[in-house]
């Protein structure tokens, strides 16, 4: 068991990757805090989860509930040895129609969330430890109408450099999970209808060499690699997971006849 007694906590682990990891953690020997700030899909995720496993209601934009919901794990757990940065949220933000409150949304939960985040869980981590934190590809493709979800991205990368050099003297390791179009429920807030996200879907999968979506369980194996002492040396990088889309694009079946 690659995490065997260790303490892992999870931001987003209601749902989509964040679920996925907590269910892998949690079989790898983990005692596992998940936290969301809905009150439904926690307990849902909660009813999920088999193993010593806490949920806590909390959002990643109020400084003080995350300290709060921190110290709660501090005291059923003792510390922390594992933060996986996974809540944040996608949304279209073209130049001709995107709102303010969209636009500090996005940035809120994807930039500030994260931050706070690590700060909330600063003082519970212990030397050894391994934070990560979520970015995408789509910090770097380009994609029109995206451009606040890809900032958002684009910051967490830059962020999570900054902390690594932050940390790197108390032993603590920070490192960026780069995924690539991954099948979640996220795909929803892209489109108005179910079929249409479906379709989005189906018109990305051809844009990977691989010709198709990750799936949150692969993702989720990757943070595992980056959660354990498998990975001692991995510090300040990017793993990226997206079946080549950015290393080998041409390789993609759009591209091929």
């Amino acid at each position: 068991m690659r995490l065997k007694n260790k303490v892992a906590v999870i931001t987003g682990g209601d749902s989509g990757i964040g679920l996925a990891c907590a269910h892998l953690f949690l079989a790898e020997g983990a005692n596992v805090a998940i936290i969301s700030n809905n009150p439904n899909a926690l307990s849902t995720a909660k009813n999920q989860l088999r193993g010593n496993v806490i949920a806590i209601q909390a959002d990643v934009t109020v400084p003080k509930a995350m300290s709060a919901a921190f110290a709660e794990i501090g005291r059923q757990f003792g510390h922390v040895d594992v933060l996986f940065s996974g809540a944040g949220i996608a949304a279209n933000t073209p130049l001709d129609g995107a709102s303010a409150e969209t636009v500090e949304r996005l940035l809120s939960i994807n930039i500030a969330g994260s931050f706070y985040t690590v700060q909330a869980a600063l003082p519970h981590l212990r030397p050894g430890s391994s934070v990560i934190l979520v970015g995408s590809i789509m910090s770097t493709q380009g994609y029109a109408g995206l451009g606040i979800y890809a900032a958002s991205k684009a910051g967490i990368s830059g962020m999570s450099r900054s902390l690594a050099s932050e940390l790197t003297p108390r032993g603590i390791r920070v490192n960026t999970l780069v995924a690539g179009a991954t099948q979640t429920a996220m795909w929803n807030s892209l489109a108005q209808t179910e079929d249409q996200a479906q379709e989005v879907k189906l018109g990305v999968a051809r844009t990977i060499p691989i010709g198709r979506l990750n799936t949150a369980d692969e993702v989720a194996q990757a943070a595992l690699f980056l959660a354990s002492d498998q990975s001692s040396t991995i510090h300040a990088a990017e793993l990226v997971i997206d079946g080549g889309t950015t290393g080998a694009p041409h390789g993609a079946p759009v591209y091929l006849r």
